[in-house]
């Protein structure tokens, strides 16, 4: 049996005051006109992983405007176990609560027990030409499936820089910089790893089909956390270079007013494998098609790691896909054995799909399933 969510309740959930949808294991295919509410479905259920999903928005920002009612997403996830019922919504102090199977979890990463998700959207096509926030947002995204706890990490370790920031504009006592300093460099090392780890597994997995992938391959690499280009070898070496890289360079972050190296300044490195030049400069199709096949690719990576195949949230897949390359796609998505989740304003773009597809139609945040 294919895992997948067999039940989805909104409430007060941005344009939904409320929705439910019943399905079966087939991919889910949403149509409907721009603002019906097709990219807000797929934010609820991102939001049922850790991170803040799609839209990297505020929880504050979920609740449907003019509702006295909390925003909640609720999902029945069916697996080879039977059926678990998982649970978020906002919380009476703030941010939001989790819950799984009737009871409050311990902690959102829990949540990636259950069910593991990836998604493209319509902003991310600009990813390779665009800024290395957004670049490495991605790749945290993408080391999230595999390592739950890795949003944690690059959360608490923002916010131990944003402390540092402050310690330094206010001249703060240098033994608590030191505090802040070892607590990131922990944080950094962590993150660094998590990100070195997953992108050479996932190197290796696109290196093996090559040969037969039916979207462009990329090659993947991260700039180098030091300016001299060298990296220590071991986890405590990683961690006293950072710290002591940042005591140093205290009073040029003082001045530039911010933290100017460590692994938030890192981009992740991206080559049109098969033509040898950076994704940045292939054709708009050309950079669609690879990020693409890179979320295809890391799918299968976190299915081989973890046992459990992503859902996959497609919002606006097909528009800019010829037909060949839509069918490619489309079985593709067949192939990795797992519910796909795709929007469009136009019926027709998913043709192909036959009633491998289950169909909804998406009007001014209601739901019917066709």
């Amino acid at each position: 049996m294919t895992r997948h969510l067999s039940r989805l309740r909104l409430t007060a959930f941005r344009n939904y005051a409320a929705a439910a949808l019943d399905l079966d294991q087939r991919h889910v295919v949403l149509t409907g006109p721009n603002g019906a509410g097709k990219t807000n479905l797929l934010e609820a259920i991102s939001v049922l992983s850790p991170g803040r999903g799609l839209r990297n928005a505020g929880f504050d920002t979920l609740q449907q405007q003019g509702s006295d009612q909390p925003w909640a997403v609720a999902a029945t996830v069916e697996t080879h176990d039977g059926p678990s019922d998982l649970g978020t919504g906002a919380a009476a102090e703030g941010g939001r609560r989790v819950r799984i199977n009737g009871a409050n979890a311990r902690s959102v990463e829990l949540l990636s027990d259950y069910l593991r998700v990836l998604w493209l959207t319509p902003a991310m096509d600009g990813l390779f030409s665009g800024p290395a926030s957004d670049r490495r947002r991605f790749l945290d995204r993408l080391v999230t499936t595999l390592i739950p706890s890795h949003s944690a990490a690059v959360g608490d370790y923002e916010k131990a820089m944003r402390h540092r920031n402050r310690l330094l504009e206010e001249d703060a006592d240098p033994a608590w910089l030191n505090a802040v300093e070892v607590q990131m460099a922990e944080l950094g090392t962590q993150i660094h790893i998590a990100r070195a780890d997953s992108l050479e597994h996932l190197q290796a997995l696109i290196a093996e089909s090559l040969e037969d992938a039916s979207f462009p391959a990329a090659h993947l690499a991260l700039t180098p956390l030091f300016e001299s280009g060298a990296e220590p070898t071991g986890l405590t070496e990683l961690e006293s270079a950072l710290s002591s890289g940042w005591r140093a360079s205290r009073a040029l972050d003082r001045a530039a007013g911010r933290t100017i190296s460590g692994p938030h300044r890192v981009d992740l490195q991206v080559t049109y494998a098969q033509k040898g030049m950076p994704a940045a400069l292939g054709s708009t199709g050309e950079q669609k098609a690879l990020l693409i096949g890179l979320i295809l690719a890391h799918a299968r990576l976190v299915k081989l790691r973890t046992a459990i195949t992503p859902f996959l949230l497609l919002d606006e897949i097909a528009a800019h896909l010829d037909p060949d390359r839509r069918r490619a796609l489309f079985l593709a998505l067949d192939g990795l054995g797992t519910q796909c989740f795709l929007t469009g304003t136009d019926a027709v773009l998913f043709e192909a799909m036959g009633d491998r597809a289950q169909r909804v139609a998406v009007k001014d945040g209601r739901l019917t399933l066709g």
